[in-house]
């Protein structure tokens, strides 16, 4: 075959691919004799596609493998196979003459076809086979040498008369050549493989500055590729078509042509798509193109062997099997004997082949390696495969071509064939490795390429080749996840060891047809100022449901799953359109949805939002912390309340952890500028009715409501986060704010852990209160909210009645108690079994009660949290007697846990203070970062603490600049591709690494929300069979059948069946891992070893070994449950060797580093 590329009109001969002999004019008729046996020296598709070609014509195939090719499908494909090559480097064991020629001889083959590549150019390797009596499915040793021979073949094309571009007459030896060659003719030039081709030992040069570099590229990859670096150059032709010509000829005189094809779509001079015959090709110069091929190769073959067809041809619409014709004419059959004479060949339709290889278009076409787990191929009318190792189960290594398949079309015209491959290209399915499929889709898709007006340069000059949609593979990262839980256990961290509920919660039945109209349907009609006429003006009790977020906060670690409240939402928007809102995000659930249950809770916003389209959200908003537990630029803040409202949250609860006013004006102008109904809370501690308690007053509180009135406040909360408020102290305080603010809506928010919450809000409501708070009855008490069917059932009938259908609360709470169950390894019950007043005493918030007794477990002192208790009474008096709500609370709590871990008594804490390595959230605080509290800081506690360390005056976030929110999505895209959404950016702005983290995790893992709550956690049992819904219409059937051995990677190998097909995926054994490793542990009585204070993560390292550092300076830093700790240095010294990484998991005293 010839390759000419057109350029202005003319020709340029660039290349020759031999299909066919020529004999001598005086060569006579030669003996028929039969092959009976043929080994290919190849690998991959072209080693099957001679098989399968042998195999028709009934002849005994041989396959040589390398040792890195055991498991390749090329050797199972043929009746022998057998190993070359051992020892050798991965090619050099196909490049090894001596040993082929051997398997040859021993095995009685007689002949070999070369395929295309490695030794198929190589003069030597047919001289070998003719010197060993074994025919060469090819030209003869000579004419190998000619052909292969890129220079002599253009000296015989110039013999012939037919044009070439300019050239070296010979290989060059030398840059200097390059040199000259490049001042006669300019530049581009090329260098090109002297003996081969298929895109290696290529490099197009522009200017003098790359000549070398590229030289030396071109030159390595053809030493590599062929056993020879030889390069000759060419003059470089910008932009052609490269269109081949594909002939056959025999022993006999006879050589026809075939037509041509357009392989002009190519990146780094290799063809990528073809397309046969080219399209809109004038027809004078396709005559001119194939006359000129049958000239060239009569000059060319003159020579009585039989030469090879390229194995790169499509099945063009000749219908002439090559490989077939090819042993024929080996045999020493004619042209006409096979029927075939130019007259009979005819263009019949249109064909694409395109290569499916394991590369990444996103990634520069880099080459991926592993094993594929899945494959499906595409098939159907008008589609051949040509397979090279696609199979569940292959592993595809670095050392050969990345081809996985060769896929042709064939249909009655080029839009028709493209159809087909577009059809065929979607119907694959590749797990495992990155495939080029997504580019070719695109390359498929675009206008140019269907209008046929392609050229070499098609690829790089059309960028949106690049923009691909990524494969969703939903099914195969599910299943890498239900594995990964079955070998390591679950992925969030479980408190304690309790089995989630075999048996799933009962969703009471839904009416059919839309929900009632509810208090939303006013706020999007009359806005938020007519809401808050509304609420005011109603009559009766107005609740908000807390169950869908600060209940499961309260009592199991804000752990319920979108799952779970999606399949509830009908019916609360059906059954409780009366309710005033529905608490259901923001706050500790932001976070914890992607840092534990791995999901988007922007998402989790919408999904809600669309079934529950009548009832008001209601969020809570951290002030200037939004929904972080630190400061962030301003317009940070605006823009999450901008995107939260547009994402259908309605009231923003507003508040401060030390009801610093000018963070919650922040908050509160983020909100009212995002169109948001303003709640403005003012948290509560202490005791209003107690005279005793001198700090936070009435007054206190009574002035603080007259500054968020007159800030604009659309309705003013009283926020109880530890359930401190009393009757007394209910009536007293809300009867004030009524008597002040007459017509503004009051809302009152408490916990039950004291058990006095009911009695508390009844105070309130009948002091005037407009909402209370409530739990569904299942997930009230304790610290959660108080009983919604309590309130509901206890205002029936009175001037506070709900109108809430008493009997939807019971169906509501079943429901609810069966969910419950599901997380039975993160409630609170599992040690707590009731409420407790001493609350009263150490004010510790519902949400953290809960939090804090996991955590105290989680740290190994869950026997001791009644010291934790008793400690953070201590640690609230320590700081100042703080407004305990996060992250104030957190504060107090991580001081708590860090003076029973190390056994420290207030007055220890206080005296060592200067010495002691304080959790970071202490630090912080003292320095101001969260806001100035109540009455000022401690002192002189926190002199001792900070020693030389900044302090924040004023606003924290008001020193800080805007975050270009336009550059972090850039950023985010660059690392995520084009799916970030403003949602995502947010996220990142908000909680960079958490996001970072979630992104990587639902990368490999998910979709999970697709799961059960008890495979989340839990995983399938072996032999249990269960079914999962991806979308409407969209089922998966599965079913755990077994998990394998340890293998000597660490992995266990994990079998399913999917849909009844069997699939299984390798999942690293962590814990085995682990215990492979050991790492020491901090000799207390060794001054210079620093061990870890607390188990956690080593989030960041300070110093390296060699480094002086003084007393006090940070080492490193240390996370465990949201509680970072700074490690300090208690001597001044050098560091002698740093035994952590980042990253790494540490036990309590683990050896951080040695200072001497």
């Amino acid at each position: 075959m010839l390759k000419f590329r057109t350029v202005r009109g003319g020709l340029r001969l660039l290349g020759i691919r031999r299909s066919s002999t020529a004999p001598s004019p005086n060569v006579g008729h030669l003996e028929y004799k039969p092959i009976k046996k043929v080994m290919v020296a190849n690998r991959g598709e072209i080693a099957i596609r001679v098989f399968r070609a042998c195999t028709e014509l009934g002849i005994r195939t041989v396959a040589i493998y390398s040792e890195q090719d055991t498991g390749q499908m090329h050797r199972q494909k043929a009746d022998e196979a057998y190993l070359i090559g051992r020892g050798l480097a991965p090619v050099q064991a196909y490049l090894h003459i001596p040993d082929i020629i051997k398997v040859a001889k021993e095995n009685g083959v007689d002949a070999v076809h070369p395929g295309y590549g490695f030794l198929s150019e190589r003069a030597d390797f047919a001289q070998a086979c003719h010197d060993a009596g074994v025919r060469f499915i090819g030209p003869s040793p000579e004419v190998v040498r000619k052909m292969g021979d890129k220079v002599e073949a253009r000296a015989i094309a110039i013999a012939a008369g037919v044009p070439v571009v300019p050239g070296t007459d010979a290989p060059i030896t030398s840059l200097h050549e390059a040199h000259e060659f490049s001042n006669t003719y300019g530049f581009p030039i090329i260098f090109k493989a002297a003996y081969g081709g298929g895109g290696r030992g290529m490099r197009v040069v522009h200017s003098y500055e790359e000549l070398e570099e590229n030289y030396t590229r071109a030159y390595s990859e053809a030493l590599a590729a062929f056993g020879n670096g030889a390069l000759f150059v060419e003059k470089f032709i910008e932009k052609p078509r490269h269109i081949e010509v594909q002939i056959l000829g025999d022993q006999y005189g006879n050589i026809l042509h075939l037509y041509e094809r357009d392989c002009s779509i190519q990146r780094r001079h290799q063809k990528v798509v073809e397309i046969a015959p080219a399209a809109h090709l004038d027809p004078q110069l396709r005559t001119r193109l194939t006359s000129d091929s049958v000239k060239l190769a009569k000059q060319f073959l003159l020579n009585p062997w039989p030469h090879r067809p390229d194995m790169r041809l499509l099945p063009l619409p000749s219908s002439v099997d090559l490989v077939h014709a090819q042993i024929h004419v080996a045999e020493g059959r004619s042209l006409p004997d096979l029927g075939l004479r130019q007259e009979n060949i005819r263009i019949n339709g249109c064909a694409i082949q395109c290569r499916v290889t394991t590369e990444d278009p996103a990634r520069g076409f880099q080459p991926d390696t592993g094993r594929i787990e899945v494959f499906r191929s595409g098939e159907g009318m008008g589609i051949r495969l040509d397979n090279a190792s696609a199979f569940q189960g292959a592993v595809i290594s670095p050392h050969y071509d990345s081809l996985l398949v060769k896929v042709i079309a064939h249909g009655k015209d080029h839009p028709t064939a493209a159809t087909k491959m577009s059809r065929a290209l979607a119907e694959f399915r590749v797990r495992g490795v990155k495939t080029n499929i997504p580019f070719l889709q695109n390359v498929l898709n675009n206008q140019q390429f269907l209008a046929g007006t392609v050229d070499t340069q098609f690829i790089d000059e059309n960028p949106e080749l690049f923009q691909l949609r990524p494969a969703q593979n939903r099914a195969q990262k599910l299943l890498h996840y239900l594995g990964h839980v079955m070998v390591n256990g679950p992925a969030t961290p479980i408190p304690v060891k309790a089995s989630p509920s075999p048996t799933d919660p009962v969703v009471p039945a839904v009416p059919i047809g839309p929900p009632p109209a509810g208090f939303r349907d006013i706020l999007l009609r009359e806005g938020p100022e007519g809401f808050a006429r509304a609420v005011r003006g109603h009559q009766g009790l107005l609740l908000m449901d807390t169950t869908f977020r600060d209940a499961h906060q309260s009592l199991l670690a804000t752990r319920v799953r979108t799952h779970d409240l999606k399949k509830i939402a009908p019916y609360v928007a059906h059954s409780f359109n009366k309710l005033f809102s529905i608490e259901n995000w923001g706050g500790a659930t932001f976070d914890v949805a992607m840092r534990f249950l791995y999901e988007c809770p922007w998402r989790r916003l919408q999904e809600l939002r669309e079934l529950i389209p009548n009832i008001p959200f209601q969020m809570l908003l951290r002030g200037a912390n939004a929904v972080g537990y630190t400061n962030y630029p301003d317009n940070v803040v605006f823009k999450f309340c901008e995107v939260a409202k547009e994402n259908g949250m309605d009231v923003f609860r507003v508040f401060d952890s030390l009801n610093y006013l000018p963070n919650m004006l922040l908050g509160m102008e983020a909100a009212g500028s995002a169109g948001g109904v303003v709640e403005a809370a003012i948290s509560y501690t202490g005791d209003v009715a107690d005279p005793s308690r001198t700090k936070y007053t009435l007054q206190y509180y009574m002035g603080l409501a007259e500054e968020l009135v007159r800030a604009g406040t659309h309705i003013l909360c009283i926020k109880d986060m530890a359930g401190l408020l009393k009757p007394a102290a209910c009536t007293m305080l809300v009867g004030s704010l009524r008597d002040r603010f007459p017509d503004l809506p009051l809302h009152i928010h408490t916990h039950d852990t004291s058990g006095a919450g009911v009695a508390a809000m009844l105070a309130c409501a009948q002091a005037g209160a407009d909402v209370v708070d409530v739990a569904a009855d299942s997930m009230s008490g304790m610290t959660s909210q108080p009983s919604m069917g309590a309130l509901v059932a206890c205002a029936k009938g009175t001037s506070l009645d709900t109108e809430v259908p008493l009997e939807r609360v019971f169906d509501y709470s079943e429901y609810w108690e069966g969910a419950r169950g599901l997380y039975a390894a993160f409630d609170c019950t599992a040690t707590m079994k009731s409420g407790n007043s001493d609350v009263y005493e150490n004010e510790i918030p519902g949400g953290q009660y809960t939090n804090l007794h996991f955590q105290a477990h989680s740290m190994g002192l869950g026997s001791k949290f009644k010291e934790v208790k008793k400690a953070y009474v201590e640690a609230n008096q320590m700081l100042g007697d703080l407004i305990k709500v996060t992250p104030s609370s957190k504060i107090v709590g991580d001081l708590a846990q860090f003076m029973v871990q190390n056994g420290l008594s207030r007055a220890e804490a206080e005296a060592q203070a200067e010495e002691l390595s304080f959790p970071r959230s202490v630090v912080e605080f003292l320095q101001g970062y969260i806001g100035v509290p109540h009455g000022g800081f401690p002192e002189p506690f926190r002199s001792k603490v900070l020693k030389d360390l900044r302090r924040v005056e004023g606003r924290p976030g008001a020193s800080l600049p805007p975050l270009n929110l336009h550059t972090l999505e850039k950023e985010l895209v660059e690392k995520h591709g084009e799916e970030v959404t403003p949602e995502d950016v947010i996220s990142a702005a908000m909680y960079p690494d958490v996001f970072a983290q979630f992104k990587d995790f639902t990368a490999t893992f998910g979709p999970l929300d697709s799961l059960n709550t008890r495979l989340f956690l839990q995983g399938p049992k072996i032999a249990e069979e269960f079914e999962v819904e991806l979308e409407r219409g969209k089922t998966l059937h599965i079913k755990a059948l077994a998990i394998s051995d340890l293998n000597r990677a660490g992995q266990r190998q994990v079998f399913f069946e999917l849909n009844g097909q069997l699939r299984s995926i390798l999942v690293k054994d962590t814990q085995a891992m682990k215990e492979m490793h050991f790492h020491p542990k901090a000799l207390k009585d060794v001054k210079g070893q620093i061990g870890a204070p607390m188990p956690g993560k080593v989030i960041d390292i300070k110093v390296a070994a060699g480094d002086k550092v003084a007393k006090g300076q940070p080492l490193c830093v240390l996370s465990a449950m949201k509680m970072e700790t700074v490690v300090t240095s208690p001597v001044e010294g050098t560091i002698r060797k740093v035994h952590v990484t980042k990253d790494m998991t540490l036990e309590g005293d683990d050896l951080i580093l040695e200072i001497e």
